[in-house]
C-alpha cells in the first residue's frame, strides 16, 4: 500500500479494506485538524455525531460517498483531482477482502484482525499454549479446532482450517511481513493432535525458522517472569498514518489497543521476552532436540 501525504494528497495501490479504512480515516482527520474544525462540528455537518466522526477517523466503520464528499467540502478541499482520489479510496475501502467468504465463521472481533494482519509489515506474537496460528500445519490446526478430536471435524471445521492456511500465505509473499514469534516452552511439550501430527509441526517450525524474515524464540520454564498474563500480538505497518496495534483476544471477544500509553507495556514485555527467551539459534536447536525425542 502506497500512501502519499500532503494537503489532499492520497493514493492507494494495494492493501486490505481494513487498512484502507484506517488510512482514509487518518487522512480525513489530518484534513479536519488543518482546517481547525472540531469533531462535533464535522459530525453535525454530515448529519451525524462527534462519535461517528471519531469512528470514521479510526477506520472502524465503512464510509459513505456522501459523507466523505461533504467533509471534503467542509475541510476546504476543492481540487477535483484530489477529491476524486479520496472518493476512490472510499470505494476501495468498502471492497470486501478475500476473507469475506468466511464471514459466517469469523467472530466480528476477529474480522478486522485478519485485514490488519494482511497489511502488517511486522508481526510480533507471544503464545503460551499453542504454536502461533500463522505457523501451524494443517493437521495441527485441525487438532486445535477440534480440541484434539479430528475425527469429529465438520464442514465448518474444515473451512476454519482452510482460512488459517489461507492466512499463512502472507509469509510466502514477496513482500512478506517480518514475523517475530515467542512461545512458552510448554508449547513444545503439548503434543496437540498426537505424536505424529506434533512431530510434523515441529519439523514445519524448524523450516519456518530457516526463512530470513521469520524468527522464533522459546521462553524456558526457568525464565517466565515476563509480565504478560496471556497471548497477544503486536502489528506494525509501513504507513506512517497507521499506529502500532496490540491485539488481545479472550473467550468471547478481543481488544485492539493503539494508544501510546496502552502500547508501551506490551513493548516492554516484548523487550523482556527478547532478553529472557533463548536466541533463535538456540531455539531451533531446542525444536530439533524435541523433534528427535518424539
Amino acid at each position: 500500500m502506497t500512501v502519499q501525504s500532503g494537503r489532499g494528497g492520497a493514493d492507494q495501490s494495494s492493501g486490505t479494506p481494513t487498512a484502507r479504512r484506517m488510512v482514509l480515516g487518518a487522512q480525513l482527520r489530518r484534513l479536519r485538524e488543518e482546517a481547525g474544525i472540531s469533531r462535533a462540528d464535522a459530525g453535525f455537518h454530515i448529519r451525524g455525531s462527534e462519535s461517528k466522526i471519531s469512528r470514521m477517523e479510526l477506520g472502524r466503520v465503512g464510509f459513505k460517498d456522501r459523507d466523505v464528499a461533504d467533509l471534503l467540502t467542509l475541510y476546504g478541499l476543492s481540487d477535483e483531482q484530489e477529491r476524486a482520489e479520496y472518493m476512490r479510496m472510499v470505494h476501495d475501502s468498502n471492497e470486501p477482502g478475500w476473507w469475506y467468504r468466511y464471514h459466517d465463521l469469523l467472530p466480528s472481533w476477529f474480522t478486522n484482525y485478519v485485514g490488519l494482519e494482511e497489511s502488517a509489515s511486522r508481526i510480533q506474537t507471544f503464545e503460551m499454549q499453542f504454536v502461533p496460528g500463522l505457523l501451524q500445519t494443517e493437521d495441527y490446526a485441525r487438532a486445535v479446532a477440534t480440541k484434539g478430536r479430528p475425527e469429529f471435524a465438520t464442514d465448518a471445521t474444515e473451512r476454519r482450517v482452510a482460512l488459517r492456511m489461507r492466512r499463512q500465505k502472507i509469509l510466502s509473499r514477496p513482500d512478506a511481513p517480518r514475523m517475530w514469534a515467542f512461545i512458552d516452552e510448554a508449547v513444545l511439550y503439548r503434543p496437540v493432535g498426537g505424536h505424529a501430527v506434533f512431530k510434523a509441526q515441529l519439523e514445519a517450525l524448524i523450516e519456518w525458522t530457516r526463512m530470513p524474515h521469520i524468527a522464533l524464540q522459546v521462553l524456558p520454564y526457568s525464565r517466565s517472569n515476563h509480565g504478560a498474563e496471556g497471548a497477544f500480538s503486536v502489528l506494525r505497518f509501513a504507513e506512517p498514518e497507521l499506529p502500532d496495534i496490540v491485539y488481545v483476544d479472550y473467550l468471547t471477544g478481543a481488544v485492539y489497543l493503539d494508544k501510546q500509553d496502552d502500547l508501551e507495556p506490551y513493548a516492554r514485555v516484548i523487550d523482556q521476552l527478547a532478553v529472557d527467551a533463548e536466541t533463535p539459534e538456540q531455539s531451533r536447536a531446542l525444536l530439533e532436540k524435541r523433534r528427535n525425542e518424539i
